[in-house]
Order: C-alpha cells, then structure tokens, then sequence
C-alpha cells in the first residue's frame, strides 16, 4: 500500500510551486493501526509544518507472497520491484519499525535485503521505532543504524522512539516525544531541504504510479 499526500510550498516571488521532499517511509509494522505509524505521522505532520513535502508509504508485512517469498531481487514479482525502487529514489527514507525481542521484524529485514547494495548511499534515512518500555529505545543505535551504515547511507544523527505508555491507542500523546521531534526536524530541516528534488507532478522512475495502483 502506499499512500501519498502532498504539502505544496510557493516561492512568493515567482509563485510558482517549490520543489518537494519525496518522503518514503518503509513501515514494519504488522499492526493496521500501529503505534510506529502513529509516531511517524507526528514526524511527518511536523516536517510538512517546515517544507513541502510528498509521502509514500511501503507497509511490508502486506507485500504478498511476491515479497515474503523471494530470496534475490530477481526473484520479486513486479509490484515489489515497484515498491522497492519507490524506496530507493526517495528524497528521505522514514525506517520505521516496532521492537521484537530487541530488535526490528524480521519482515523489515527483509526488504532492506532486496535493496540495492548501493542504491542508498549518500541518501538521508531517519529512524523511527517504538516499544514497550524506554530501555526498547536502544534499538535505534545498537540495530537500525548498523544496518543503514551497511548501504552508506546518510543515516541523520537524530531518530525518534516512544514507548506504549506514550501513546493512547495509537495517538501519540506524551508531549515531550512531540518536543524531541520538533526540535530534532528543526536542526535537520536545511539538509532536508537542500535535497528536494520532487517537483509537482512528478513521478520518479514511474515507479510510484505503478506500485500504488498495483497495491491499492
């Protein structure tokens, strides 16, 4: 499934509309609603809050048997390759998974093992996890950042987490969770910006076109 919303920016000289920061955010969550998704819309409600931004989303756990079956790259059926490439051209990869038995799914896994060795380096990747208690946070240094180091991505120094007592149902509430993420946006918002590359309309590879319509 992916899902695509759209914050468009003007350049009030030109008024004509500013480039946007294709977001894709890869969840891990087996839940529909989850709590790691209501952590990620805080952050995407506050990041579209400093620059336009268009989301699209990957939920892995409902890929189909094309994905969960698949050994090598070549193996995925044409709507995983679609979703795999919406990944890999993104502006800013969202990495976003719950904590099981201190570590992320392995469904998140393994669609980072289908990814291109090299197809993030040098791309900005933000991490995003929740758990059951504040001690699951650990997750983020000691599993999620190895793994984006591996492809030599621009892993950012700031990653959000939040715990089940955060959040009522699946609506994030703790107000100082809200703060950390305010505050970590803002000191990344000019990187984020700087690499804008979605203009309006626009369709990267195709590929986003092609996987949503295949999913949805």
């Amino acid at each position: 499934m992916t899902i695509v919303a759209q914050n468009r920016g003007t350049d009030p000289d030109t008024r004509t509309p500013a480039p946007r920061l294709r977001v894709v955010v890869v969840n891990g969550s087996p839940s529909r609603p989850s709590k790691t998704m209501g952590l990620v819309d805080v952050v995407l409600d506050t990041l579209k809050d400093m620059l336009p931004i268009e989301v699209s989303r990957v939920d892995v756990y409902r890929l189909g048997g094309g994905f969960t079956g698949a050994i090598e790259r070549e193996d995925v059926t044409p709507e995983v390759e679609d979703a795999l490439r919406l990944a890999e051209n993104a502006d800013l990869l969202i990495a976003a998974a719950p904590v099981f038995r201190g570590s992320y799914p392995g469904m998140f896994k393994h669609f980072f093992d289908l990814v291109e060795q090299y197809a993030l380096a040098n791309k900005p990747v933000l991490l995003a996890a929740t758990g059951g208690g504040d001690h699951h946070a650990l997750v983020l240094e000691h599993a999620m950042r190895p793994l984006f180091a591996f492809f030599q991505a621009l892993t950012v120094p700031v990653a959000f987490f939040a715990s089940a007592g955060d959040f009522d149902g699946t609506t994030l509430l703790n107000p100082r969770v809200h703060g950390r993420i305010e505050v970590g946006l803002t000191d990344v918002a000019d990187l984020l910006r700087a690499r804008a590359t979605g203009c309006p309309g626009a369709d990267p590879a195709g590929a986003e076109e092609a996987f949503r319509k295949a999913v949805s």
